[in-house]
């Protein structure tokens, strides 16, 4: 099976070279599916750039968009371009290593699974070393917490940027997201069907609001409403 890389990308002018270069290294045959989101530094310029480099191994689709529109527009932007059986979204920072992809999709290729979340809390280093990480990672468990409230999930990062799915899965979500609130709407559709979502271990390296991390307390109380709003919706 072929893979699908969705990288939404708005102002990471410092990272989305490197990122690219990561994904592409990864020994998997892959289209790579990037969204600009109307950002105002330089990253489309250096995105122009690297596209012009040769690459025989990785189809590479670039989509640029007029103006910001959050992170999930972008992610549904992109889907729109996926044609391959297995898609994952892909962060344009370098908190998260692509190298995990071999272990993230082998659930779905090897055991039926259609759905894999790649955990922060099952890795070997969970637990932040800043006061900022600290609140980022009581943050996403007490919405994990509260995912398992209401939907039974038995999950353990429900916020987590690795989320790989089957594509015909992902596609029939009928998503309304704009921005953060992907991660919500996405676990709350796939948990209220009733499918099992596996969890992977995977390690990050953690970034901060100075260093560029984009979310904020505000999506913090958008993902809880997102989470209420489908356990009693039907969507």
């Amino acid at each position: 099976m072929k893979l699908s890389v969705i990288i939404p990308v708005y102002n990471e002018e410092r990272t989305i070279a490197e990122i690219i270069r990561r994904v592409k290294a990864v020994n998997l045959k892959k289209e790579i599916i990037i969204v600009e989101d109307g950002s105002t530094d330089r990253t489309k310029d250096i995105l122009k750039d690297v596209l012009k480099q040769k690459d025989d191994d990785n189809e590479i689709k670039l989509v640029c968009r007029g103006r910001k529109s959050g992170k999930g527009e972008a992610i549904r932007t992109g889907l729109k371009e996926v044609t391959e059986d297995i898609v994952i979204i892909q962060d344009a920072d370098l908190e998260y290593n692509p190298e995990d992809y071999h272990r993230l999709i082998e659930p779905i290729v090897k055991e039926k699974i259609s759905v894999v979340y790649g955990s922060r809390v099952l890795g070997k280093n969970p637990k932040p070393d800043s006061p900022s990480g600290w609140s980022f990672y009581l943050g996403g468990r007490t919405l994990s917490i509260l995912t398992n409230l209401l939907y039974r999930a038995k999950i353990t990062d429900e916020p987590t940027c690795y989320k790989v799915f089957k594509t015909t899965l992902l596609k029939s979500l009928n998503l309304k997201c704009k921005g953060f609130e992907f991660c919500p709407e996405v676990t709350a559709k796939i948990a209220k069907r009733g499918i099992k979502i596996k969890e992977i271990p995977i390690n990050t390296t953690s970034r901060t609001l100075k260093e560029g991390k984009k979310i904020r307390l505000r999506d913090w109380f958008i993902a809880v409403w997102v989470l209420i709003k489908y356990r009693f919706k039907n969507d």
